[in-house]
């Protein structure tokens, strides 16, 4: 099968072609407070090796993020999420050819990490945290990750709400992704997330799940990150995170079959597994090796 124009993801390293083949993106979180794994792998070697294990499990993505987005977070500066994440990057860069993206909304903190071997940048705010992030996508020639967020981490959950939730998020990552057009970004660079979790309710959430190709903006590939999120919690009495992790593999195969082709997860090998066997479900040239 021939590749598909708009499944062409492009990064200054490589050319995702997305046609057949889903991406994993595994998580690795550099804090002390993010809302699953903070404090897991806080140091740079508990950081590296659980990347590595991650890649070895099937994660072809490796999000490396040094500030906490969870609902009420407190920022961190420019300085710190720097000294968190780069040694992290330069440190995965020489041991390993899977990509490596930076989660920050902060465009010092994504210049610092495409010099330090990155190759994509996953702005949670959607361009709008810092102005200087879409010129920057540019100049570096980054793989950019657009998320729709209601709010910043700390006010979001507070009473977010929507008249026509599908509309207006995809009206917003439209609005997002000409602002990254404007300052030179390729189309085929961007990749597009709804937010889920990120100032939604759980009927905000449950609606984006159940038509996830509306966020195909401009034919972009889309990107879900719903992995052990508080709403599946909510649908499932599962109170520690961990116990999330089933519910997220099936949420990977209905929108794979949806047609979302990057997802952002904590537990590689159980999604990665389940995404190939979807895939070979659905007749794609995606094997299970």
């Amino acid at each position: 099968m021939e590749a598909i124009p708009g499944m062409i993801w492009r990064t200054p390293s490589r050319l995702f072609d997305l046609t057949d083949r889903a991406l994993i993106m595994g998580i690795v979180n550099v804090t002390p407070d993010s809302f699953s794994d903070g404090g897991q792998h806080a140091g740079v070697g508990d950081a590296v090796a659980h990347a590595l294990r991650l890649v070895s499990e099937g994660a072809d993505i490796i999000d490396v993020g040094g500030e906490s987005t969870r609902p009420g977070a407190e920022p961190v500066s420019a300085e710190e999420e720097m000294a968190r994440v780069l040694p992290v990057i330069r440190e995965l860069r020489a041991l390993t050819d899977a990509a490596i993206s930076v989660d920050t909304m902060k465009a010092a903190v994504a210049e610092a990490a495409m010099d330090a071997g990155a190759d994509i940048i996953n702005d949670v705010s959607g361009l709008h945290f810092d102005a200087a992030m879409a010129a920057v996508a540019a100049r570096t020639g980054a793989g950019l990750v657009i998320m729709h967020m209601q709010g910043t981490p700390r006010t979001m959950q507070i009473r977010p709400g929507y008249g026509d939730v599908l509309a207006e998020v995809a009206a917003a990552l439209e609005a997002s992704m000409a602002i990254a057009r404007a300052a030179g970004v390729p189309a085929e660079s961007i990749v597009l997330d709804p937010g889920i979790g990120f100032g939604k309710r759980l009927e905000d959430n449950l609606a984006i799940l159940r038509s996830p190709g509306s966020f195909a903006v401009g034919g972009r590939p889309v990107l879900l990150g719903a992995s052990r999120k508080s709403f599946l919690g909510q649908l499932t009495g599962a109170t520690d995170p961990t116990g999330r992790d089933w519910p997220t593999v099936a949420l990977t195969c209905l929108a794979r079959e949806a047609g979302v082709r990057i997802f952002r997860v904590h537990d590689v090998r159980a999604n990665a597994e389940a995404l190939r066997m979807t895939e070979a479900i659905l007749g794609t040239r995606a094997t299970l090796s």
